[in-house]
């Protein structure tokens, strides 16, 4: 099953929301739409948590306490900020003790020695930034080996598998390098399945392209950049919404953000 569909599905459907003010005709494309699929929360859209929290004020079937336990396991990393979503969870019946130990079930499946590894990752990937070229590649291709037998062993190093982790910052630098042309492909392997949000390869992809002063094709920059019409078809095609409406999105996640 290819979530690139999925993905372009609910840029539709949240388009249907945010931006043509339907509110209760995307809950009802949200609830086919993830019978269809597994639901995925991207950090931004936020589409599985936005069906919830719309089903319920218009007083639609989510799925009551089951659907917030499976929204708890997606969001568990907040810890004790999901008490913002308390007053939800009273009135479905999910009691604040459940919640703690949906915490403690998801942080207990991570395997503690990679969760040690990534941040021996990070802080190599960190190390001689940013002016010791030499060890800042020497240290890129080490994390690079590293990933890829990650990927091969254990698939996509997740939230649920690993916790809090700058995914894109490190894979956006591991791809500045030619040579690593297996591991965006992978990465965009990762966005078909599910994995993956479509926004990380994206920057992976630009990154690259801004290290080799090429045209950017998934986001507009003031220097030798493709149209706008041409950027939107390429972020169509692996699941990212057009630019104006990234734009609303990304207002709305910081105004939230704040709000928070």
């Amino acid at each position: 099953m290819n979530y690139i569909h999925y993905y372009q599905e609910v840029n539709r459907i949240d388009s249907i929301y945010r931006l043509a003010n339907q509110p209760q005709l995307a809950v009802k494309e949200y609830r086919k739409l993830f019978k269809k699929y597994e639901p995925k929360n991207q950090e931004r859209i936020q589409e599985f948590e936005t069906y919830i929290l719309l089903s319920d004020q218009y007083n639609e079937d989510f799925g009551g306490k089951e659907t917030l336990k499976k929204l708890v396991t997606m969001k568990y990393y907040l810890g004790d900020r999901l008490k913002q979503y308390e007053g939800l969870f009273q009135k479905y019946g999910l009691q604040d003790e459940e919640v703690k130990q949906l915490i403690k079930e998801t942080k207990q499946k991570q395997n503690q020695k990679l969760v040690d590894s990534f941040r021996v990752v990070l802080e190599r990937d960190q190390e001689g930034r940013p002016h010791d070229r030499i060890t800042v590649n020497k240290n890129k291709e080490i994390n690079a080996k590293f990933l890829l037998w990650y990927f091969d062993n254990y698939g996509f190093p997740t939230r649920e598998k690993i916790g809090e982790f700058p995914m894109p910052t490190l894979l956006s630098h591991l791809s500045e390098s030619v040579d690593n042309s297996i591991l965006r492909e992978k990465v965009l392997d990762y966005v078909k399945s599910g994995d993956c949000e479509p926004f990380v390869y994206a920057l992976m992809i630009d990154g690259l392209n801004l290290n080799l002063k090429r045209s950017t094709i998934y986001r507009y920059t003031e220097w030798g950049a493709l149209d706008s019409t041409t950027i939107d078809k390429n972020r169509k095609n692996i699941g990212l919404p057009s630019l104006k409406h990234q734009a609303v999105i990304d207002k709305d996640f910081f105004k939230r953000l704040n709000r928070d």
